[in-house]
């Protein structure tokens, strides 16, 4: 057990606080890998991740990871068409009035990875209890997870969407994930059961990564795969894949999630690292994968004071 392992779990936190960004992701890298992170010369595609998301300060990947401000990003891109229904916007729980409410709703919080709430019968939405909830989800600040700088300066708000469903698939929604580089998407993962019954990320989930041409590509890519005959190629996957690539272009490497229902494409939303912990079968991709990240991309905002520190 490291030294660190041996101290009490309240210390541990005031202690992770106090590490410069730098020695924290050696530190964490390590421990999930189970090798040194090479900061001065990443290589793999995990490497890569975990340098951008303490190195980048694009000021635009904090407005496109708040679930709110994105959606303004997606209007200037000229997608407006493709956003989801939204019922309100709440800077407190306690603004949350049911009676305005339609019997089904999506509740998020825009500044964490996780925080999602769905309302499938407001009759019986225990909502003293879930205002708590989301009061304790209000405090947090998810940079403190994983040091994904784009999360730091989020103001911490609720979004009340539509429930998204589609009736013609027997497996429910299907999200298209695309990973893009330098504004061209470059291959996706096919997301199903992404969601628990209480809206909240499923552990369960299943994934198939394809390339372009919607060519299972027999990755796996930190969750298991799926039966690749239950999910066929949209008729307008070339429409998500330029969508993707419209939305991606101001960044070195993000991805940009969709959904789509009988051919009415949605907006998801834009992610940039997934805390860079990507678990890669067979091993090589994190190579190739690597490969498509240029960390000398002047899309890529490192402030002086931190590029004397690399």
């Amino acid at each position: 057990m490291s030294i660190i392992g041996k101290i009490p779990s309240n210390a541990k936190k005031i202690l992770y606080k106090l590490m410069p960004d730098s020695l924290y992701i050696r530190y964490y890298f390590k421990k999930y890998y189970g090798y040194k992170f090479n900061l001065n010369n990443p290589v793999t595609f995990n490497e890569k991740l975990w340098w951008l998301h303490i190195f980048n300060r694009d000021s635009l990947t904090t407005i496109c990871t708040d679930k709110v401000k994105v959606r303004d990003y997606v209007k200037e891109c000229g997608l407006s068409h493709i956003l989801n229904e939204v019922y309100a916007i709440y800077s407190n729980p306690e603004e949350i009035d049911l009676s305005k409410l339609p019997n089904e709703f999506f509740l998020k919080c825009n500044h964490l990875s996780d925080g999602n709430i769905w309302c499938k019968d407001k009759s019986a939405f225990p909502i003293d209890e879930i205002k708590q909830k989301l009061q304790n989800l209000m405090s947090k600040n998810y940079y403190w997870n994983s040091r994904e700088w784009n999360y730091k300066n989020i103001k911490p708000q609720i979004i009340c969407e539509k429930v998204l469903k589609d009736k013609n698939s027997k497996i429910g929604l299907v999200d298209y994930r695309f990973f893009c580089f330098d504004g061209q998407a470059k291959f996706l993962c096919v997301d199903i059961e992404t969601a628990a019954e209480d809206g909240s990320h499923n552990a369960g989930a299943k994934r198939n990564v394809y390339d372009l041409d919607f060519n299972n590509m027999n990755i796996r890519l930190r969750r298991p795969n799926f039966d690749e005959t239950l999910i066929k190629k949209p008729k307008n996957f070339d429409l998500m894949i330029e969508y993707a690539n419209i939305l991606s272009r101001p960044f070195a490497a993000c991805r940009v999630d969709f959904y789509n229902l009988n051919g009415e494409i949605i907006f998801g939303e834009i992610t940039f690292h997934q805390g860079g912990s990507h678990d890669i079968s067979p091993n090589k991709y994190q190579y190739i994968w690597g490969d498509l990240i240029n960390l000398k991309n002047e899309k890529i905002k490192v402030s002086k004071k931190i590029a004397k520190k690399i």
